[in-house]
């Protein structure tokens, strides 16, 4: 028998599709990882240049920014489950090419940037459409907020199996290889997603156009102002902060001195910090609490970028990695689960299609800048810039956590999360509803 806590961790795994998709998903996830570490330590071998790690990111993101808006209307239109077969297969064909080049010595940084496009292009339609069918998995909605933190327990779990991984490989056997891993990890999850039996939600309106779709999504998402909040804050956040980890094979290299095992250990320190804050979100009962958890998180995650600026030692380096990792999963995975909680089914797709913009469609820009701003005035001072904003935006929303919560209360009343009050029958002890 396992105990409680387990048991109420793991929630989400009852089910069979959900099984299935965590299951094919954690595999790929960790091959997505190793070819992380492996490209931006292969970029910075090759060119030697902050300015070119940051535009591979740029390049491998900024197609989220212009498409996800469209690919969160197909997410309410159409099949999700199939879409999803055809962005994994796609996804698949793209990490073949790269393996093939890496393997064939022929690689030029034209080709990673081609291809990198490529990957963002497939992105853009596979996370909105990937963070809405989570509901689809589920049965019981009261386990969403469960599935939704073990989406990204998974996701850091593979952060941390991946780097590590992919640092010893690079130095045992070369980083070519771990492009080869990555492309076979894709079949893990195709085969998955085949296996699913799915009855898929049909949207009632389909004839609406996109255009049509996409304003009135942006519109709904900008007229609640708790929506509007979060996706302020979590774009900001990622403009201004999540860009450091372009600039990590820099700070192994030439501030910490170390080689491809250090750029692992910081990936994996991150991973390691992520995972715990995924695993206590996992094992929540309730969704009330979690606007004070973003504040806090955000403030974590820019204290830690603040500090990591300033070390020089690779122990202290990765223990504020861990910080930080624990911070930005917190307030991503907190986010992502309050907004599915508060949206409605038939808007899903395109707020979280939002959601996606703006936690990946701005960060292309921000590693634009942060290559540039790091080749002009070092990579320490360009994230301790970052700490620095990020923080200030952390105070900013929770000044601003008791207005939201007047408008969050009702929603959650309606929807059972809260008791509904009765004066003079409920005793004074419920009258205390839990902050948000």
């Amino acid at each position: 028998m396992l105990p409680d806590f387990v048991k109420q961790t793991l929630r989400a795994l009852r089910y069979r599709n959900y099984r299935l998709f965590f299951s094919g998903q954690s595999l790929s996830l960790i091959g997505t990882w190793m070819q992380q570490v492996a490209l931006g330590w292969l970029v910075y071998r090759l060119t030697d240049s902050a300015f070119l790690l940051g535009l591979v990111g740029f390049s491998s993101q900024i197609p989220t920014f212009i498409f996800a808006s469209v690919a969160g209307v197909l997410a309410d239109r159409y099949n999700k489950h199939k879409i999803l077969i055809i962005t994994q297969a796609l996804a698949m064909i793209q990490a073949f090419i790269l393996a093939f080049l890496t393997l064939s010595d022929a690689i030029q940084i034209w080709h990673i940037l081609t291809l990198s496009l490529l990957s963002g292009l497939i992105n853009a339609f596979d996370m909105p459409t990937r963070q809405s069918f989570v509901i689809e998995m589920v049965e019981d909605r009261n386990d969403l907020p469960n599935a939704i933190a073990l989406n990204s327990s998974m996701f850091n779990a593979a952060r941390l199996i991946g780097p590590t991984v992919a640092g010893i490989l690079i130095t045992v056997i070369g980083k070519r290889f771990c492009f080869l891993v990555n492309a076979l990890s894709y079949l893990t999850v195709i085969v998955a997603l085949l296996m699913m039996k799915i009855e898929p939600m049909i949207a009632a309106q389909k004839k609406e156009k996109v255009l049509e779709g996409m304003k009135e999504g942006i519109k709904y998402a900008y007229n609640f102002k708790p929506i509007r909040t979060l996706l302020l804050l979590i774009a900001m956040v990622s403009l201004v902060g999540m860009p450091h980890t372009v600039l990590m094979p820099v700070f192994a290299r030439d501030i910490l001195h170390g080689d491809a095992h250090t750029l692992g250990f910081l990936f994996g320190a991150v991973g390691t910090g992520a995972l715990i804050g995924a695993i206590y979100l996992a094992s929540r009962k309730s969704v009330l609490g979690l606007g004070r958890w973003i504040a806090i998180a955000a403030s974590i995650f820019s204290l830690g970028l603040l500090f990591f600026s300033f070390s020089r030692n690779i122990y202290l380096s990765v223990g504020l990695m861990l910080f930080t990792g624990f911070g930005m999963m917190m307030q991503m995975a907190s986010t992502n689960t309050l907004l599915q909680t508060l949206v409605d089914d038939d808007k899903r797709g395109r707020v979280m299609s939002l959601y996606v913009m703006a936690f990946m469609g701005t960060a292309p820009f921000g590693s634009f800048m942060a290559g540039t701003l790091a080749s002009t005035i070092g990579a320490p001072l360009t994230v301790m810039s970052s700490g620095i904003i990020c923080l200030t935006g952390a105070f900013i929303f929770y000044r601003n956590l008791p207005s939201l919560r007047k408008h969050i209360r009702p929603i959650y009343i309606q929807k059972g999360i809260l008791p509904e009050v009765s004066t003079g029958l409920q005793s004074t002890t419920h009258l205390k509803m839990p902050p948000n």
